[in-house]
């Protein structure tokens, strides 16, 4: 699937087949998410990939609309590590949120060019969130991505 046919055809899918999804596949997918540009290098990020069911229902106990989570092959939690705010010419800047965004599309749009469908989720409840996946104090999960191949009913985009 070319890079245009990607995006425009990708769709969140919520409903996830009951099928893994082999190893070198995941590892393009996050390699996918590891090329993302971070700003001025800073690669404040990092990825926690779930594979045991029992974590990813952990984690959609913190997100308002995450009850997809669990049922898919796989997750990746996008993780922001403390990244010290930068005084560039006067502004303070923190870029974490902006990367993580960066990196999430680029795994989603790798994964769906694999065949693989995935959908976002907002873990409301950071806290939870953190403890959950046994995070040191000041890491932020900045959104949880579930992948999988599309199930039944999954609505697919025209490839």
């Amino acid at each position: 699937m070319d890079t245009y046919r990607a995006i425009v055809s990708k769709r969140d899918v919520r409903a996830f087949a009951e099928l893994d999804v082999p190893e070198e596949v995941v590892a393009r997918i996050l390699q996918a998410g590891r090329m993302a540009g971070s700003a001025k290098n800073a690669q404040p990020l990092r990825f926690i990939v779930m594979r045991e069911r029992e974590g990813r229902e952990a984690l959609a106990a913190c997100g308002g609309f995450a009850m997809h989570v669990p049922a898919a092959a796989f997750a990746v939690a996008i993780v922001l590590v403390p990244e010290p705010f930068r005084d560039d010419g006067g502004f303070t800047i923190f870029r974490g949120p902006f990367d993580a965004g960066r990196a999430a599309q680029n795994m989603m749009l790798a994964a769906w060019s694999e065949g693989v469908a995935s959908c976002p989720a907002s873990m409301h409840d950071a806290e939870c969130a953190r403890l959950a996946l046994g995070l040191p104090e000041g890491h932020l999960v900045a959104n949880v991505i579930a992948f999988g191949y599309p199930g039944e009913g999954a609505e697919r985009g025209a490839g």
